[in-house]
């Protein structure tokens, strides 16, 4: 190839990059981070209304290591993009009813990537609780239920815990770092090391990404398009038209029970996966309210 010719390709890709920049906002090229690239990073961010201090050189370093991750980690984030759309329906009003912010259900993003996954250590579900901790929170946790599995009573388990955690930090973004580091071990942290803040706070490693990693999908979630993801409404996953029935006994068997309702036991248990046996055991005439989908099955 003539150098001409290299010339020429060279000045058209540096034209094409010069109206690629001129035709982004002001804000938009504000955010870019490394010339050259489609790498955002925001001006600012914050957490339930709470700022963090970008300002602060770690504080910054910290933001951009949990953003550029999850910007890297595509399909992953991809998914997470789709499930949100048939999940945050769901937790968005409950946090509302109960008065937390709605950037907590980021913090389920983080936990569990909105499925309901199974730590090492035995959390289960989309807010990922510990068996006791779900217990306490008033969530029914044996064999053949367990209600961690159940989004709604999680979500409202998940609004209990913040609560009574905002109540004491005094704040949202501690609040939020107490559901991974325990209001316990963050409180310890606060009284050794004489301040008050999150982002002033040394934590286990864990909990210091912890915050850092709700904001970083918070803000690819809101501006997906800026971090190279594209993705179309007709390909997010979206709830199954459904009825729920209202169950005060015991059900046998829930293959039978299933396929007498007009499905089977796998749609079943996909819809309901706090039925963790082949029966529902009911000595006590508790009602359940277990979720039949009508169509798209």
């Amino acid at each position: 190839m003539k150098k001409t010719q290299v010339l020429g390709i060279l000045i058209g890709l540096v034209i094409v990059s010069g109206l690629f920049v001129f035709a982004l906002s002001g804000d938009d090229k504000k955010k870019l981070l490394h010339e050259g690239t489609s790498q955002y990073f925001p001006q600012s961010v914050d957490f339930a209304g709470e700022k963090a201090p970008l300002q602060i050189s770690d504080v910054r370093e910290r933001f951009d290591r949990e953003l550029l991750v999850n910007a890297n980690l595509h399909s992953s984030t991809i998914l997470i993009i789709k499930r949100a759309n048939r999940a945050f329906p769901i937790i968005e009003p409950i946090l509302k009813q109960y008065g937390v912010p709605d950037d907590f259900k980021y913090l389920a993003v983080i936990e569990s990537s909105l499925t309901n996954a199974i730590s090492p250590s035995g959390a289960k579900g989309i807010w990922q609780f510990m068996p006791e901790t779900a217990k306490e929170k008033g969530m029914e946790v044996n064999d053949a239920v367990d209600e961690r599995y159940h989004l709604q009573k999680s979500t409202e388990a998940a609004c209990k815990y913040l609560l009574a955690a905002k109540q004491k930090f005094g704040n949202w973004t501690l609040a939020a770092s107490s559901y991974n580091g325990g209001m316990t071990g963050v409180n310890t942290k606060i009284l050794e090391q004489q301040v008050s803040d999150y982002y002033d706070l040394l934590l286990t490693d864990e909990t210091s990404r912890y915050v850092f990693r709700i904001l970083a999908l918070k803000e690819i979630m809101q501006h997906p398009e800026l971090y190279g993801f594209q993705v179309d409404k007709t390909e997010m996953y979206e709830s199954v038209p459904s009825k729920i029935l209202e169950i005060d006994s015991s059900i046998t068997n829930l293959a039978v029970f299933a396929k007498n309702q007009g499905i089977n036991y796998k749609i079943l248990k996909i819809h309901n996966p706090w039925l963790r046996d082949k029966k529902l055991p009911n000595p006590t005439k508790k009602k359940y309210f277990i979720e039949i989908p009508t169509e798209g099955y």
